[in-house]
C-alpha cells in the first residue's frame, strides 16, 4: 500500500489505483451524517483495463472473498461482477490507465461499527488491492 487512511473531504473520498495493483489508501471513513458518499477513483497508471483493470467494490468483509471469487467468471463486460449479486453494496466500472469513474453509496444503509471492506474485483486483485470502510 502507498499510504494510510483515507479521510473524507466532507461527503467524499478520492481514491488512486496504479499499474503495480495498488490502492492509494488502505482504510476509508465515512460519515454517517453524510446523505450521501461519493467514491472517486483514478487510475493513474498506462496499461488498458484489459491488462490492468481496476474498479472500486463495497460489500461486507465477510462477503469479500465470495464477490470476488464468483467475478471471476463474470468477465470484463460484468465488470468482474456476477450480474445482480446482492452482496455487492456498491461499484464502480473496470477502468485502465488515464481513467477515472466514480460512484455514490447511501451510508443510511449501511451500519455504523459495521465490517465493510472495499477492493478490486479484477482477477487476482483483491489479494492486494482491498481496504476497511468505517462508518462513523
Amino acid at each position: 500500500m502507498l499510504g494510510g487512511a483515507a479521510y473524507a473531504q466532507e461527503c467524499s473520498v478520492d481514491i488512486v489505483s496504479n499499474d503495480q495493483m495498488q490502492f492509494d489508501t488502505n482504510a476509508v471513513t465515512i460519515p454517517s451524517s453524510c446523505e450521501s458518499f461519493t467514491v472517486n477513483l483514478s487510475h493513474s497508471g498506462s496499461l488498458d483495463k484489459s491488462v490492468m483493470g481496476h474498479n472500486w467494490v463495497l460489500s461486507k468483509t465477510a462477503d469479500m472473498q465470495g464477490v470476488a471469487g464468483d467475478g471471476m467468471a463474470a468477465g470484463l463486460d460484468n465488470n468482474y461482477l456476477k450480474p445482480d449479486d446482492g452482496r455487492v453494496i456498491a461499484f464502480t466500472e473496470i477502468i485502465g490507465g488515464g481513467q477515472s469513474t466514480s460512484v455514490t453509496v447511501d451510508p443510511s444503509s449501511l451500519e455504523v461499527g459495521g465490517a465493510y471492506s472495499f477492493f478490486c474485483s479484477f482477477p487476482g486483485h483483491y489479494a492486494l488491492m482491498k481496504g476497511t470502510v468505517t462508518v462513523e
